[in-house]
């Protein structure tokens, strides 16, 4: 007896059902990663990472020591947090360097696709100031470590302990989910 389906209409069952599996298989993941940002943003927030973090304070000296700042995932839209707080360091006298691999400049500053390309130019960096996706950072960390930064800086929002490990191995202070801007503010009221 027949379904009344033919062979044609069950193979694209078949491969609808494949998709779907795909699909749950990838659910699945994106569900997996989550927990685990949420879980390293909990750590952060509790104080329970492997890592000593700069306080505050820290943070605030290495600012008012830097002078050299790679902007990792700067922007060229105007509306990208990169790009405001790229506009303002530059206005406070730092010599800010944008990585992106994507634009050939920003705000005017020519852009390196990655920190050892712009290294080579310049010098070393003071401040590697990273404002791209957690998982992208550990690789960020890599290159900061390899072209001998002065420390790691991921803004607000940017929790990576993999990444602070990495740096902090390598004898860098690290910064992580705090915005330069905001802590250059702080600074500058405090010497008000």
């Amino acid at each position: 007896m027949s379904d009344g389906t033919g062979p044609a209409d069950r193979r694209q069952d078949s491969v609808a059902g494949g998709d779907a599996a795909v699909g749950g298989a990838a659910a699945a993941g994106q569900r997996r990663a989550e927990r685990d940002r949420a879980s390293e943003v909990l750590d952060l927030q509790e104080g329970r990472g492997d890592v000593a973090l700069a306080t505050a304070a820290e943070a605030r000296a290495l600012l008012a020591s830097a002078r050299r700042i790679a902007i990792v995932g700067a922007s060229t839209d105007p509306m990208r947090p990169s790009h405001g707080v790229m506009a303002y360091l530059l206005a406070a006298g730092y010599d800010c360097v944008p990585i992106n691999p994507s634009v050939p400049e920003v705000l005017g500053r020519t852009a390196y696709p990655d920190l050892a390309s712009a290294v080579a130019v310049g010098g070393r960096f003071d401040i590697v100031d990273v404002f791209r996706r957690p998982e992208t950072v550990p690789e960020v960390a890599r290159q900061a470590v390899q072209t001998r930064a002065g420390a790691l800086w991921m803004q607000l929002g940017v929790v990576s302990w993999e990444a602070a490990r990495l740096a902090a191995a390598a004898g860098m202070p690290v910064v992580m989910d705090r915005c330069t801007k905001i802590e250059h503010h702080a600074m500058q009221d405090a010497q008000r």
